[in-house]
């Protein structure tokens, strides 16, 4: 049984003709059910024939993630923990934003790997290790579920507006699955993004990067976090293993709209990065290219070794590049209440389970 969310349009075009016999504008109408009326049940597809539907239930299906878990935080960020259909578990967040007259909008990030192969020593996920790539049907699964919990099903004027790939998982190491649904993404007749709404997020990885800015599907952002690479080493040690130097000298001929900058993400850790000297390095890196910087301020996770930086620190940080005319935009940290950084909520969840199978014998052993 083939899950119909895994397949492009093209391909539903190729699979409706092939293995039900029907006409191809049949393909576009399956499409825009499952898309934009976020169909589950082929029952519910009206404009197409029962012998025709009786064949795809027989040969398809149409599968989303799971909810196991939903965290929403005072200020309305809110996480899911889904499950997938093999058992595996990854998150995804809603991030709001009001617009100056009361308008809500929201920002998901997304997953596009089970786990993470980069351990950065700052994210949860990467403590996880890798277990696998996610499929297409997987990565824009995320989006159906979130737009149901909000209640989204106005076509022209969505809540949900933009998508970050800045989940779980490095999105270059799963190039063509996050290419197929970027394409998928920027479809107008289903799910209708702009790619100016599209955001990939890399930590720096050299393969695929060059494909990634000539396809012109997302804008790009690249965790920094370091402005050496000597620190960038020691906390992102296998980004760190495509040199500094060599990754600014890519980034200089990346292929970029008139309007558009690459988005450098910069996350302060106290006492390791947020310094003066930091922020001195940084100035000619971001200016070297055609670049802006969004600093995060860092979301403690349980047992970490680094701890948020002070306010004065974060404020003097931003100050001195502002001063030096680096675009340095301080990005307000949301969800702190629910574990809502990248792995927390699925490595509290292991945790919970791990303790409550630690029952406790007679002898006093576990």
């Amino acid at each position: 049984m083939i899950n119909l969310l895994n397949l492009t349009l093209p391909e539903l075009e190729a699979w409706t003709q092939t293995e039900l016999g029907e006409p191809k504008f049949r393909a576009m109408q399956i499409w825009q059910w499952i898309w934009q009326r976020m169909a589950r049940d082929f029952d519910i597809m009206t404009n197409i024939s029962r012998p025709c539907r009786e064949r795809m239930a027989a040969k398809a299906c149409i599968i989303w993630p799971e909810v196991t878990a939903v965290e929403e935080s005072q200020d309305g960020t809110t996480k899911f923990l889904l499950r997938l259909e093999d058992g595996a578990q990854v998150e995804t967040v809603l991030i709001p934003s009001d617009s100056r007259d009361g308008v809500r909008r929201w920002t998901q990030c997304l997953s596009c790997q089970v786990g993470c192969a980069m351990g950065c020593t700052f994210c949860s996920t990467g403590d996880m290790g890798f277990e696998r790539n996610m499929t297409m049907a997987e990565i824009l699964g995320q989006i159906l579920v979130a737009r149901e919990h909000l209640g989204d099903t106005r076509l022209h004027w969505p809540m949900l507006r933009n998508i970050v790939f800045m989940g779980m998982g490095e999105p270059l190491l799963n190039f063509n699955e996050v290419m197929r649904s970027l394409v998928s993404l920027n479809s107008d007749k289903g799910l209708n993004f702009s790619p100016r709404r599209i955001t990939v997020s890399t930590c720096g990885i050299e393969k695929n990067l060059k494909e990634l800015g000539e396809c012109g599907l997302a804008f790009l952002a690249v965790s920094l976090h370091a402005p050496n690479q000597e620190l960038r080493a020691r906390i992102m040690p296998k980004a760190a293993r495509w040199p500094l130097d060599r990754l600014m000298s890519t980034l200089q001929s990346y292929s970029l709209n008139t309007r558009e900058r690459i988005t450098f993400e910069y996350l302060l850790l106290g006492g390791v990065n947020d310094g003066l000297e930091h922020a001195r390095e940084l100035v000619p890196l971001v200016n070297s290219v055609k670049g802006k910087l969004n600093l995060i301020v860092y979301n403690p996770a349980e047992g970490s070794p680094y701890a948020a930086p002070s306010h004065e620190r974060v404020l003097a940080f931003e100050k001195y590049l502002w001063d030096r005319g680096v675009t340095a935009i301080l990005r307000k940290s949301k969800g702190q209440d629910i574990k809502a950084a990248c792995g927390q909520l699925k490595a509290a969840r292991q945790k919970e389970q791990l303790e409550e199978i630690r029952v406790p014998q007679p002898d006093g052993g576990e």
